[in-house]
């Protein structure tokens, strides 16, 4: 293999498996080693840096950090991320003077954002700070999105939600609430210097089956009904209610059932339960609150009884899995009557822009969604931009912020006349952890401590109100003791070949073998013959240059690697060493930096 090439910051970036796995590249070591220290405010501070919204967040992230965490490798369960933001945000003191200011001077630029949930929030705060007017029009009476008017307050309070949204609308953003643009062309037509739409993806899809029509009194479509819910629209439903669909949304729908009075709540699935795209703890809190899920049913009618819903038939599903889980065959193996008074449908969302003129040069493709170009987030209209949900369909907060962050940096280039699709590249720092003898600037203790479980408000009183939040939040021995699960990936094995003397002290005391001193070769063979043979492809092998004494190479498994140290405690010369990474990522205000041109924008 050629020497791995470590100036590239995407390599050490990879091996953070956290950091890379969320959409907004958050550093998660970084914030969760702060809260370890009591510095919660930091932490709050630093997570702010990727994801404007660490207490939102903490709460009701979809977690893409999670499921790759590397303690998940040592054991069973990752370490509880999520939560631990949850605890910067609760413990943090008052950030006022620590956010981003907008300056008094504008720098002449108009940007109007369309929708005030994430995406369109998160480009707000990249660009107010830069001198950019903003303008942002809302249809609803409140700002959120489907944050706001989609996920129920027994998960998200409504305080939480105005905290972080006054942060970024506090800067001078002019919010403009109850206020739907019906007519892009209109809007255009008002001068903006660019336009960004982060409208979501509001519209929940129907259910054709026979008898829809006529029982539609009793059949609500998911999304549109929770946020009737969320603004008191709707107090009650039937005693008996049945949820359509195995996704998140599904699983909101069916909690805030019980608590507007179901008393008996199944939610029916198509598949098996390993095909369902909820959450695994969406999952684990909806059947902890006594509610159903029935596999393996598709729906097949609605069922009236002197011109009322009485319940739905099913066809009961048989499914023929392959060794890699995959459905290859399905037969109907009957039919089930399940009675019901409601049905609320959550199979889905999609977008929806009739407010978009189709003679204004922005192109949908076969499925009504915008064209966007995956990078510059801009679509076939120059100077249009689209981010979340509505550009590419529905994914989740923290995707939305990703949006909105790549987003801002092509408005700011659009604006300045420059290229949208040349960007800065990451970059990165590496600074020595080393303070002393077998000393560093981290704990590097293994924990073998199992992760924590929050604590819940108790299934007696969590109906009694629809907004009582049902999660309370670590305590101060839980979360002490779950920082410690963290491995400290940030903290890199950085390997200098020339001060190697091959003695062999480093692989001797690895405790997962994951280093290995060999002749080199190409890397599927040299996989096989190191230590521990190194089987995870998605994990890359770190191979230095030839080493002085016999000219094989020092070969490190990162899939095994636990960060403990003790590689570089032991090494007698230093060739080992532990060093912080921290990635360096582009925002808008980065490439503003740039010396740019002047010139007359737009749209």
């Amino acid at each position: 293999m050629q020497p791995t090439d470590i100036s590239n910051p995407q390599y050490f970036h990879k091996v953070v498996d956290c950091q890379w796995g969320c959409p907004a590249h958050t550093d998660v070591p970084g914030y969760i080693r702060l809260i370890a220290q009591g510095r919660y405010t930091d932490a709050y501070m630093l997570n702010r840096q990727a994801n404007v919204f660490p207490g939102i967040l903490g709460r009701v992230c979809d977690r893409p950090c999670e499921p790759v965490c590397r303690r998940a490798r040592v054991e069973k369960e990752p370490v509880a991320i999520c939560r631990l933001k949850r605890v910067a945000s609760d413990l943090r003191e008052d950030v006022a003077a620590l956010l981003p200011k907008a300056p008094r001077r504008k720098n002449g630029k108009r940007v109007a954002l369309i929708g005030a949930g994430p995406a369109s929030l998160t480009v707000a705060n990249d660009l107010l700070p830069m001198g950019y007017e903003v303008v942002i029009y809302e249809a609803l009476a409140v700002p959120g999105g489907l944050m706001r008017s989609n996920i129920p307050s027994f998960r998200l309070p409504a305080e939480v939600l105005d905290e972080e949204i006054g942060m970024i609308v506090g800067m001078g953003a002019d919010l403009r609430l109850g206020t739907p643009v019906k007519s892009m062309k209109a809007l255009l037509a008002e001068g903006y210097d660019a336009v960004f739409v982060g409208s979501g993806a509001p519209k929940g899809k129907n259910l054709k089956l026979p008898g829809r029509d006529e029982a539609a009194a009793n059949i609500h479509i998911g999304i549109a009904w929770l946020e009737s819910v969320a603004f008191g629209h709707v107090e009650r439903i039937g005693e008996r209610v049945l949820i359509i669909g195995v996704g998140n949304t599904a699983m909101d729908c069916c909690r805030t059932s019980l608590r507007l009075g179901a008393k008996n709540v199944k939610v029916m699935a198509r598949k098996p339960r390993e095909f369902f795209k909820a959450s695994a703890w969406e999952l684990q809190d909806a059947e902890e609150e006594t509610v159903e899920i029935v596999v393996n049913h598709s729906p097949k009618s609605f069922v009236m009884e002197k011109g009322r819903l009485t319940g739905m038939i099913f066809e009961k599903m048989e499914y023929e899995i392959d060794a890699r889980g995959r459905i290859t065959a399905e037969k109907i193996a009957g039919e089930e009557f399940f009675p019901c008074d409601d049905v609320v449908l959550a199979i889905g969302q999609e977008n929806a822009f009739p407010w978009v003129e189709r003679d204004l040069g922005i192109e949908f493709d076969k499925w009504d969604v915008p064209v966007v170009d995956q990078v510059t987030y801009q679509g076939t209209r120059p100077g249009v931009f689209f981010g979340g949900d509505s550009a590419f369909g529905p994914k989740n907060i923290i995707w939305a912020v990703e949006h909105g962050h790549q987003a801002a940096i092509s408005i700011h280039k659009y604006c300045h006349g420059e290229d949208i699709a040349r960007r800065m590249p990451y970059g990165m720092n590496l600074a020595t952890s080393k303070m002393g003898m077998h000393e560093w600037s981290y704990s590097n203790a293994y924990d073998p401590v199992e992760r924590r479980v929050m604590p819940h408000v108790s299934l007696k009183e969590r109906f009694k109100k629809l907004n009582l939040e049902v999660e309370l939040g670590f305590t101060a021995e839980q979360f002490t003791r779950e920082v410690e699960r963290c491995l400290n990936c940030d903290i890199q094995t950085v390997f200098t070949a020339k001060l190697c003397i091959e003695c062999d002290a480093c692989v001797d005391i690895c405790p997962t073998r994951c280093l290995t001193i060999t002749t080199n070769g190409p890397e599927d063979e040299l996989r096989q013959r190191l230590s521990a043979p190194a089987n995870n492809l998605s994990q890359d092998l770190y191979v230095s240059t030839g080493l002085p004494q016999t000219g094989r190479v020092m070969v490190k498994d990162e899939d095994l690697c636990v960060h403990c140290s003790l590689c570089a405690e032991r090494c007698p010369t230093g060739a080992w060493d532990m060093q912080k990474f921290t990635l360096k990522v582009p925002y808008a205000a980065d490439e503003a930096a740039e010396s740019v041109p002047q010139t007359r924008t737009g749209t």
